[in-house]
């Protein structure tokens, strides 16, 4: 067995919190292995989760731990649960947004002694999928605009969206990937996701060495499914990233055995993203793996790629003998408790798998350096592509009327420089062309335009909300822009 302490272990100092329900088992387990690895991490204890929430920390941490995080630069984390029905926002989702972790890096791989349909066929997984983080609906940005209706704001950004595709091609450059695609909904969603497709290839053309493609995202799932190794890398936006995700870990044997990486570019968290299991908590029976694969993907990031392929090695030995604990789907009467599956992977240190693949040839390259901390917060933009102008304006009104009804009252406000141009109900026009079959709710959207085209400016749309107020309840309202002769705003069906 060779010597797992050999050369100089790189000091780096790391932010750790245990998390809820089994959390603490299984950060126990694996901080145990980094240490018997010789891996030389330092650790800090951060306060989060549930029980910083019932301590009145709306956050779910506390302002200690805030600062820890941040001078350190990483966080390892356990899984950890949001209390429900307080009004308070995931601290999972809040930790990845406060420290601007824009790209979720999630990898799927078959594992072998790990039992799935796929590893039955002899169909091999070894997916890495790259969510936008930040972004999406993920926004949380929601109004009630009438008592029936709900709104929620999707936000996809130009830089946003630059920032993950440039760490999807960077980090499939540097896995050695021969493709990357790009999942997307812009046949439905044209401006959003139309723009998260274009920056996609935008990017794309700085890395001629990778066959960048497009997919749309009902059409990925399938071919997930019946064909994934016929990919290798998708980056997706946020919503549909997160239930990609999933579906991909569902593939290599469920979120167990999917590690999960938040990267950004002054603080990184590496975590398992399961639930806490407070009905096994504390019973010995808890599974480690995809936390241990999380840190093995943050020792990489640390530069600590030796120590990474020898407790990867370990791993894949130790599933490979059949060492199982019972969320394997393991008889009670094979299945290890926790401790003993820590101290066969610790006893199998120096191995390597004897019938699955190992990993190898990962030489040391790097080490990890904290970014200085920004003074202040980073203002996102990329340069204009031409003169910006508006169109006209669409009203979001309430009302139980006709769209007859509704157009006569716009009709008799407009001034000479504007025209109506269609009323639409949930998206589908309902003026001045319908069907009697479209349901309505209580909800329109009116849009008006520059009746000769001339650009209009704000203070024209605005005075000619004040002259419509008195007849109807204004939800909402949004300008409708044109960038450099390109229109910024989409048509409603059936217009």
């Amino acid at each position: 067995m060779p010597d797992i302490n050999a050369g100089n272990p790189v000091k780096v100092e790391i932010a750790v919190a245990r998390g809820d329900g089994i959390g603490s088992e299984i950060m126990d387990a694996v901080l145990h292995i980094f240490d018997r690895a010789g891996t030389g991490l330092t650790y800090r204890m951060a306060d989060m989760g549930k029980a910083i929430f019932e301590q009145g920390f709306s956050t779910g941490m506390t302002p200690e731990a805030k600062e820890i995080i941040e001078e350190t630069g990483i966080l390892f984390k356990g899984p950890m649960e949001t209390p429900k029905g307080k009004g308070v926002k995931s601290i999972n989702v809040t930790a990845r947004k406060v420290w601007n972790t824009y790209a979720n890096k999630r990898v799927f791989k078959t594992l072998s002694g790990v039992d799935t349909l796929h590893s039955r066929a002899g169909i091999p997984v070894d997916i890495t999928i790259v969510r936008e983080n930040i972004e999406d609906t993920y926004g949380g940005i929601e109004h009630l605009l009438t008592h029936d209706v709900a709104l929620c704001r999707r936000f996809i950004t130009r830089p946003g969206s630059l920032q993950v595709h440039r760490y999807a091609f960077e980090m499939a450059r540097r896995k050695g990937a021969a493709k990357i695609s790009c999942g997307h909904k812009a046949n439905i969603m044209k401006l959003t996701d139309g723009l998260f497709l274009e920056c996609f290839y935008e990017v794309a053309r700085e890395y001629p060495d990778l066959q960048a493609s497009d997919i749309i995202v009902d059409d990925l799932a399938m071919k997930l499914v019946t064909r994934p190794d016929n990919f290798e890398v998708v980056v997706l936006p946020n919503l549909q990233g997160d239930i990609i995700s999933d579906l991909c870990a569902g593939l290599v044997g469920g979120l167990g055995f999917a590690p999960s990486a938040n990267i950004g570019d002054f603080v990184s968290i590496f975590e398992a993203v399961h639930g806490t299991a407070p009905d096994i908590a504390g019973k010995n029976m808890a599974n480690p793996t995809a936390l241990l694969l999380s840190g093995i993907m943050m020792l990489r990031h640390l530069g600590l790629s030796e120590k990474a392929m020898l407790i990867e090695n370990a791993l894949l030995y130790t599933l490979e003998q059949g060492v199982h604990t019972r969320d394997f789907g393991a008889s009670p009467a094979s299945a290890v408790a926790t401790d003993k599956f820590t101290e066969a992977i610790i006893s199998n240190l120096g191995r390597t798998p004897e019938n699955g693949k190992s990993v190898s040839g990962e030489p040391q390259t790097r080490s990890f350096r904290q970014p200085e901390k920004p003074a202040s917060n980073r203002i996102l933009v990329s340069p204009k592509g031409g003169a910006e102008s508006i169109a006209g304006v669409d009203f979001f009104v309430e009302s139980e009327g006709s769209p007859e009804g509704l157009a006569e009252i716009f009709q008799k406000h407009l001034p000479a420089t504007l025209r109506l141009v269609t009323i639409s109900n949930r998206g589908t026009q309902v003026w001045p062309t319908k069907s009697v079959f479209t349901d309505c709710i209580n909800q329109y959207r009116v849009r008006v335009e520059s009746r000769d085209l001339a650009p209009l400016t704000q203070h024209t749309c605005l005075n000619y909300a004040t002259k419509i107020a008195p007849d109807l309840k204004i939800c909402s309202l949004e300008m409708l822009m044109n960038y450099g002769g390109k229109q910024g705003y989409s048509l409603a069906q059936g217009q």
